[in-house]
């Protein structure tokens, strides 16, 4: 296995129309960055009100607490330098050698050699959990087929009157939720790679098979993912490791199998961070982690499968 950073990604995702950069924040989009304590840690924010959240707003008495976690000191190969190694002279909002530096949601900006994270402040400096200054890049992908009875037709919602979806979700270790199978992209790794990755370790539980499978695997996934594909989200994400100097950024993307016929031959085995993997139907009485519902609810949209049993609620953006 790739060493690489062992906190798979956290999906508290940003609606896609709600990042307000620097301004400040509106419809919450900005809460799991503020919250106390820190993941995995004692480490208790500084308070950061509503209204304080923007960096346009002056606020000559913020005095955010510093920290990174040990794990990250450490230097693990997915993890940056101190900013203070002379050694160490990172280029930011670029690509940095094999690093990709650059934000999906524009240019940020740099202070007193730091990067400033673009939805405001977070009372914390420094990377906590995360490996990269500025921004951590994920990937999330929603693989999807229509549900269908014995006889291979596709199961229409009584009440929508609309297809049923299904997408394959993983019962994440860490918490015991449902959710999209996703994780950090490598470093010169392409969004593609990482999705296509992430889905054959924690769906397939590829990394314990034998070379044999893990081709006759990656034939099958080729297949899948070398097709025309729906990009959901791609941006900011409202996480609870992020800080004034680090944060995290996810693409989810949507792979259909229209026919079913090249999933009908993969087994779903949960593996790496996942507990457990299986197909489920898609609705709005999912209760999934963080707001992967946000993406799973798009998708329905796009894919125009049922969503919900109110009609009025159907015509609805998120």
């Amino acid at each position: 296995m790739v060493s690489r950073n062992p906190f798979p990604s956290c999906g508290f995702h940003l609606k896609a129309n709600i990042m307000s950069g620097s301004n400040g924040v509106k419809d919450n989009s900005h809460n799991k960055a503020r919250t106390s304590p820190y993941p995995g840690s004692k480490v208790e924010r500084s308070k950061v009100p509503n209204e304080k959240v923007g960096w346009l707003v002056e606020w000559q008495d913020y005095n955010p607490v510093e920290y990174t976690a040990v794990s990250v000191l450490a230097g693990p190969q997915w993890a940056d330098p101190q900013i203070s190694e002379s050694s160490f002279s990172p280029r930011f909002n670029e690509k940095d050698g094999h690093v990709e530096r650059k934000s999906q949601n524009g240019l940020y900006e740099i202070e007193n050699g730091r990067p400033r994270n673009p939805a405001g402040r977070t009372g914390l400096v420094g990377r906590g959990l995360l490996g990269r200054w500025g921004p951590n890049h994920a990937a999330d992908p929603i693989i999807t087929r229509w549900k269908r009875d014995e006889s291979g037709n596709k199961i229409t919602h009584p009440v929508s009157g609309k297809c049923i979806l299904q997408f394959v979700a993983i019962k994440r270790k860490d918490c015991g939720e449902w959710a999209i199978p996703g994780g950090m992209v490598d470093p010169g790794e392409k969004i593609s790679a990482t999705l296509k990755r992430e889905f054959g370790e924690e769906a397939l539980n590829s990394l314990q098979k034998s070379s044999a499978e893990k081709r006759e695997i990656e034939e099958k996934l080729h297949a899948l993912f070398s097709q025309e594909h729906l990009v959901i989200y791609k941006g900011y994400v409202d996480d609870p490791r992020n800080t004034d100097n680090a944060w995290m950024e996810t693409e989810a993307v949507n792979y259909h199998d229209e026919t079913g016929e090249t999933m009908d031959n993969l087994t779903l085995e949960a593996g790496d961070d996942a507990g457990k993997v299986k197909w489920v139907d898609i609705s709005d009485q999912l209760k999934l982690y963080a707001s992967h519902s946000q993406f799973i609810k798009l998708v329905a949209e796009k894919r125009d499968a049922h969503w919900s049993e109110d009609c009025a609620a159907d015509s609805h953006g998120l």
